[in-house]
């Protein structure tokens, strides 16, 4: 199978790296330093589950020099996903697939703006990195796993070729009954805890022993399960005592990515978390007062980063 993963970063570089120890052919789309270290002397991973390196059969910044992928594997940021899909459209098949694994609920939404919806799949990774140095991605904490599925949630005969490969390369793959209540159970849990981190400007330990923040969580958490019943998204109140669970469980200096991203002045996911609340909830007449609060107290800083990306 041609495989391309775009984007080597936390995400794109693990599973991508995995692959890459496989016999299916793999391509790296990387840029800049990491794309040089990369072509230079491969990539290594630190794991929590052991180290290993690896050399992709292509690593490009040039799509042009890609084979058409079986497969494509997203690895950039939510916020980057559209224009990586305008990117990518030309190279693809009738039969390729593009599989996003970003943070979020309406990716393949985004995908669909310049790739057919039959090629779109839906899914999601829980694995916690990110690039220590050009040429090397760390693996930190959690043992990684993928969740991925159609649109549709059918058990495809395509669907069941990729967990194949998913398991040569040792990834711990899964293919839920219902992708997009999965997919909420997580947006639920990351929407709760990182714009009021990104807000407070301190770990999530902080945050807890604190009963006024923690009411704030829990009205974010109430709003965001409106919306999914407003969607017909089967989320559940039992779903938000087990985020709570979770964030009680939590390290108590863990700090969530975007919240990581507000507080070092770079473009963040606001916009796919609170941002996309908030957008939901006015086209479904519902009222999210304290996802709006967090929204427009992060947005001039989240505006202001992206401005400068862009420059």
């Amino acid at each position: 199978m041609n495989i391309l993963i775009y984007g080597i970063g936390g995400i794109g570089g693990y599973f991508g790296g995995k692959l890459a120890l496989t016999d299916h052919h793999i391509t790296f789309i990387a840029r800049g330093k990491q794309l040089k270290a990369i072509q230079e002397n491969g990539l290594k991973v630190k794991s929590i589950l052991g180290d290993f390196q690896c050399t992709p059969d292509l690593v490009t910044d040039d799509l042009k020099q890609v084979p058409c992928p079986d497969l494509v594997i997203m690895g950039v940021k939510s916020w980057q996903l559209t224009s990586a899909a305008k990117q990518i459209a030309p190279i693809l098949g009738e039969n390729s697939l593009v599989l996003p694994l970003q943070n979020g609920v309406d990716n393949p939404t985004k995908l669909m703006e310049y790739i057919d919806q039959k090629q779109v799949l839906s899914g999601f990774c829980n694995l916690i990195s990110y690039i220590e140095s050009p040429g090397v991605v760390c693996h930190f904490a959690f043992k990684p796993t993928l969740t991925f599925a159609e649109l549709d949630n059918t058990n495809s005969t395509r669907i069941q070729k990729i967990d194949a490969v998913f398991h040569q390369a040792d990834i711990k793959s899964i293919i839920p009954k219902d992708i997009h209540r999965e997919l909420w159970k997580k947006f639920l849990f990351i929407t709760t805890i990182s714009a009021i981190g990104g807000l407070c400007r301190v770990p999530i330990g902080e945050l807890r022993e604190s009963s006024y923040i923690n009411s704030l969580m829990r009205s974010t958490a109430h709003e965001i399960l409106s919306v999914a019943k407003a969607k017909q998204v089967d989320l559940r109140a039992e779903d938000i005592e087990k985020v709570f669970q979770t964030i009680s469980d939590l390290d108590p200096m863990s700090t969530a990515s975007t919240q990581r991203d507000l507080m070092a002045g770079k473009p963040s996911e606001l916009e796919t978390f609170n941002g996309y609340i908030v957008k939901q909830a006015k086209m479904h007449g519902i009222c999210v007062p304290v996802n709006e609060m967090l929204y427009q107290c992060l947005l001039p800083m989240e505006k202001k980063s992206r401005s400068e990306y862009s420059k």
